[in-house]
């Protein structure tokens, strides 16, 4: 990895474990933001997992619970807003977890209901419109007043039609609906509702935010209007590419796909599309009780794969540790909460808890605000995972915050 952007300032940031928190500076000449992780090592992250399915209301004994199991603390701490429950910034959950250590992952869900394909008053085009600019502007007033950093996505997973966003529900690959009649109008409509709320953000001086791109590895439906490089708001929108690769989410799934399989097909074209991008897992997971696959073994040649760095430029993974009910008979349920199978556990202990090179904490840069369009950028090399480079004209000076 090398970094480019000649006078980028990098500072010290602290990090106090006894007690578990983090000082940073405050000032509001400079940004911190999230660096990249040295050469062979690789962040470690997780979806704690709730109780209703919701994903919003996650725990500190639920991510607790997870650090303990597996050994290791969590770089970022991954949850929902929902705005059909409040269109306000998590306040609560953001300072739960900065205060446990790490980074709030924020899933900024414009959606109607839980579980439902179409809005009908989150639309794209109400948000193209402007129709919630008073709501995004509050939003990120609070989340710029948090003073500390933050990732966030809209439009998780944009190319699953399981979600409102899909351009399936906003005009699909018709091109006369929309905007240039040379792309297809659902994806374009996502593009442009997702720079909007970017723009909003960035205009109340939510610096603190990175921001990042959230597809699937397959593209469902397999359109090509559907393809997830058409969803793309560019490079000058998005810090991070984030891509969900799951194995059989119920005992019940006929299939359990293949995690090097996902990545294998998605890497080139992410790489492709955003060449100076980082890339992270943000979900991955496989349900145990499936007869397709063992748990254990899908989540040990996953985690050797991105250990190995058999795709460059991955520089985080965070595990979905969720268990849910199906129907009325257990056997039919959901799990993959590492606490819940010793065999999973004792992947995670060695490969994660145990591995030097996976880490808990994150690094911090601090750019200057006026610096803020030449933070560094990731250049992918293969096959080695290069370090950032901390001498030459620049001084560069790194410090990595780790967990246990």
């Amino acid at each position: 990895m090398r970094l480019r952007g000649a006078s980028v300032l990098l500072a010290l940031v602290v990090s106090v474990f006894a007690g578990v928190a983090m000082i940073m500076p405050r000032a509001s000449a400079a940004t911190t933001r999230i660096g990249f992780p040295p050469a062979g090592q690789i962040y470690h992250a997780v979806f704690p997992g709730g109780r209703t399915g919701e994903e919003d209301d996650i725990t500190p004994e639920d991510l607790e619970s997870y650090e303990q199991t597996v050994g290791k603390t969590a770089a970022w701490v991954y949850f929902s807003n929902n705005w059909y429950r409040d269109r306000h910034f998590p306040l609560a959950t953001a300072t739960w977890i900065r205060d446990s250590g790490s980074v709030p992952f924020i899933r900024l869900m414009l959606r109607d209901k839980p579980f439902r394909e179409r809005n009908r008053h989150f639309t794209l085009d109400r948000i193209i419109q402007g129709e919630f600019d008073s709501d995004l502007r509050a939003w990120a007033r609070e989340a710029r007043d948090f003073a500390s950093p933050l990732l966030v996505e809209y439009g998780t997973e944009v190319n699953g039609y399981w979600f409102p966003w899909n351009g399936r529900h906003n005009g699909r690959g018709t091109t006369d609906g929309y905007g240039d009649p040379m792309l297809p109008d659902g994806p374009e409509r996502f593009r442009d509702a997702y720079r909007h709320i970017i723009d909003m953000m960035r205009q109340e001086g939510a610096s603190n935010i990175m921001w990042a791109f959230h597809l699937n590895g397959n593209d469902h439906p397999d359109r090509r209007w559907n393809r997830f490089e058409n969803y793309y708001p560019g490079d000058d929108y998005i810090d991070w590419i984030g891509v969900s690769a799951y194995g059989a989410q119920t005992p019940m799934d006929k299939w359990c796909d293949d995690f090097r399989d996902i990545m294998d097909a998605a890497y080139p074209r992410v790489v492709a599309m955003a060449r100076t991008k980082p890339i992270v897992v943000l979900e991955f997971g496989v349900t145990s009780g499936n007869p397709m696959c063992d748990q254990a073994t899908w989540a040990e040649e996953a985690l050797v794969d991105l250990i190995g760095f058999r795709w460059p430029t991955v520089i985080g993974f965070s595990w979905w540790n969720e268990a849910w009910q199906n129907d009325n008979k257990p056997e039919h349920d959901t799990n993959m909460r590492v606490q819940d199978n010793q065999a999973l556990a004792d992947v995670f202990q060695r490969l994660v808890g145990a591995n030097e090179n996976v880490l808990g904490r994150v690094l911090f840069i601090v750019v200057p605000n006026s610096e803020l369009t030449s933070i560094p950028v990731l250049q992918p090399q293969t096959p080695h995972f290069p370090r950032p480079s901390n001498r030459g004209a620049d001084s560069r000076r790194v410090v990595l915050m780790r967990g246990t």
